[in-house]
């Protein structure tokens, strides 16, 4: 049964930092969901690195994008392959469970579909209907709706990794375009987002 959520700070680890994950298609804006969740961090004071992994560079193709946060200057420059957090964009990308790969113990999946679609949730995470926010708020098309937004505000309703304000902040500096609505989108996402799974 779905529950709300109750954020909770994300566990740091012995060095301090937390790693995201992002998992899209083309076009669906995981790259920049990766950048919007990196300078939320950067305006609350921390270090950031933010950067994506293109497979086939197409739209509709599957598209990984990474975000560090911590409190000192990142010196890694790898992949993310131990996630704390895990963000899904594409309900249909969790149809496996590849993007669970490497997903610290205690860590956090946030993922787009539907949170009363009980028979989905075999296993904990965040789940926000982030393509039904897009949708009304006339975020992309049908086909491909435009989800980065909402999915940041999810994750700032999800956890305490950031704060919702810094995320409206960081959509007027990196999505000038409908502004108002992809802020909406934020707010709405975090909070309808709902614990899901056992």
């Amino acid at each position: 049964m779905a529950s709300a959520v109750e954020s909770s700070v994300m566990p740091l680890r012995h060095d301090g930092e937390v790693e995201v994950r992002f998992h899209g298609r083309g076009g669906m804006g995981a790259v920049v969901a990766s950048q919007l969740l990196a300078q939320a961090a950067f305006l609350e004071g921390r270090w950031t690195q933010s950067f994506p992994f293109f497979g086939v560079e197409r739209r509709g193709a599957p598209v990984t994008a990474f975000t560090r946060i911590a409190a000192k200057p990142v010196e890694v420059r790898t992949n993310v392959y131990e996630p704390d957090v895990v963000v899904v964009l594409d309900a249909a990308l969790a149809k496996g469970r590849g993007f669970l790969q490497g997903l610290r113990n205690g860590g956090t999946v946030v993922l787009n579909g539907r949170p009363d679609d009980e028979d989905r949730w075999d296993f904990p995470a965040c789940v926000v209907d982030a393509t039904g926010i897009a949708l009304e708020e006339g975020l992309g098309s049908r086909s491909v709706p435009i989800v980065n937004t909402a999915m940041v505000g999810a994750l700032a309703g999800a956890t305490d990794l950031v704060r919702l304000p810094s995320v409206l902040s960081a959509i007027e500096a990196l999505v000038p375009q409908k502004l108002e609505a992809n802020q909406r989108a934020a707010e709405r996402a975090a909070r309808a987002v709902r614990r899901v799974g056992s």
